[in-house]
């Protein structure tokens, strides 16, 4: 990636960007009133719980399909991922920010750039023909600013997850120093998670999450989830992320 391409797509991942993430938890915040993250410790793991049976295998997966329909000018393999994030979110608000997110972010991103496939899927979205969740914008807007697979992802979880950080500093007894150890202690989960996703297609969304869904708001309609299981291999995987989180930690704080 050149300076110019890092730079143009920093400000989609930059707190400053007025996409308005701010304003939602994710679903943390209920975690914090049932008692269930209390302290750094189950900050940590619930976003490692996240990252890894929800939004890194989601998500991420959906930034790297945009990002691919993209460069293939295929956009009806973004509007399918589209969909199926669609489907995938049983929670009102979860869909309503995701959407929300990913609207202003393709509106921003087609009006800065020009590029006409930022601007015909900005068009589709505001005139009701694709959902527009945020992964696939930004994977689009990624793309479009000649940012490689890999690196969206990565921006895209960095993001997510200092969002979450944020929250939990506005809803929980931790401090900024705190606060960037949690994050800097979860930099080598977001590291292997971009990675994997970024080597999955259209075929390997899935998620299983729904604590952290119903928490956000119960369903409003029926949902189809494909996939909706916990398989051996993702439980693996979540042992091993909460692994590197702790020695992420060790390393913070050493």
């Amino acid at each position: 990636m050149d300076t110019s391409s890092l730079l143009k797509g920093l400000r989609f991942v930059d707190s400053f960007f007025p996409s308005g993430g701010y304003a939602f938890s994710s679903g943390l915040e209920a975690a914090v009133q049932g008692g269930a993250v209390r302290n750094a410790e189950e900050l940590s793991r619930y976003v490692v719980e996240s990252l890894t049976t929800g939004i890194g295998e989601r998500e991420a997966v959906a930034v790297g399909v945009a990002h691919d329909a993209c460069v293939s000018g295929i956009l009806e393999i973004a509007l399918k991922a589209d969909q199926e994030l669609e489907a995938m979110k049983l929670g009102r608000e979860s869909r309503t920010a995701s959407r929300q997110m990913g609207r202003q972010t393709l509106r921003v991103a087609a009006a800065l750039t020009g590029e006409a496939r930022l601007v015909r899927y900005a068009a589709d979205v505001d005139g009701g023909l694709a959902p527009g969740h945020h992964a696939v914008a930004y994977g689009l807007a990624a793309s479009a600013l000649g940012w490689a697979p890999e690196e969206a992802a990565t921006a895209y979880l960095y993001s997510t997850t200092a969002l979450l950080v944020g929250a939990a500093l506005r809803l929980l007894s931790m401090g900024q120093m705190e606060g960037q150890r949690v994050l800097w202690g979860l930099h080598a989960v977001i590291e292997r998670v971009a990675r994997e996703s970024a080597a999955r297609d259209a075929g390997d969304l899935w998620s299983f999450a729904p604590g952290i869904e119903l928490a956000l708001d119960p369903p409003s309609e029926p949902q189809c989830r494909r996939g909706a299981h916990r398989s051996p291999r993702t439980a693996v995987r979540t042992s091993l992320s909460y692994a590197l989180v702790d020695e992420g930690l060790k390393q913070a704080t050493a």
